[in-house]
């Protein structure tokens, strides 16, 4: 496994609509592998493929101790109305803001063996990160979701943190690999 850099704001890729994934290839194992170990060293608590400079339609979640593979999921069942709660993102470092999002939702999509399965009823951190890495599947910050004097705020902040960011990437320094697992506690 290694650690994979991040886009930041203003990587194009992040704007993209994914590809759905249409076969589970070694390749997609690895990158599930690698992307866990990056949000892991990254301290983050869900990753979308884009994020790491991948078209592919899926990310990890680790939240509210649930650690799942998101592979072409969508969002079959919204409820609860809105409820607001601060959100924060991988790839725009340092900046937060207060977003709107439904208070529980179901969510169909395939784990690593291409196997379909339902997350009923997630709600607070597991449902809002689900919300907010199925939004970047689909080219969505969650800056989008701001009012427009939020937006603004969020931006003129973002320019300040910008700049540590050469090329939109984020590199994350080795010194952040989590320890290695032995065999036996894989």
């Amino acid at each position: 496994m290694s650690l994979l850099d991040i886009h930041v704001l203003g990587s194009p890729i992040l704007r993209q609509e994914t590809d759905v994934v249409t076969q589970i290839t070694p390749e997609i194992r690895r990158l599930v592998d690698d992307m866990f170990e990056t949000m892991a060293a990254a301290k983050g608590v869900g990753l979308a493929a884009p994020q790491v400079g991948r078209s592919e339609r899926l990310c990890v979640v680790d939240a509210d101790d649930v650690r799942l593979v998101v592979i072409n999921p969508e969002i079959i069942h919204k409820e609860g109305g809105l409820v607001r709660g601060e959100e924060g993102c991988l790839s725009i470092p340092e900046i937060y803001a207060d977003v709107d999002r439904f208070a529980r939702i179901t969510v169909r999509a395939q784990d690593i063996d291409g196997k379909w399965y339902e997350i009923e009823n997630a709600a607070q951190l597991l449902g809002r990160c689900l919300q907010h890495e199925i939004d970047h599947l689909h080219g969505k910050l969650f800056t989008d979701r701001l009012s427009l004097l939020k937006k603004r705020s969020a931006m003129k902040e973002w320019d300040y943190e910008k700049s540590k960011y050469p090329k939109n990437v984020r590199v994350l320094p080795v010194g952040d690999l989590p320890p290695e697992k032995d065999g036996a506690n894989a």
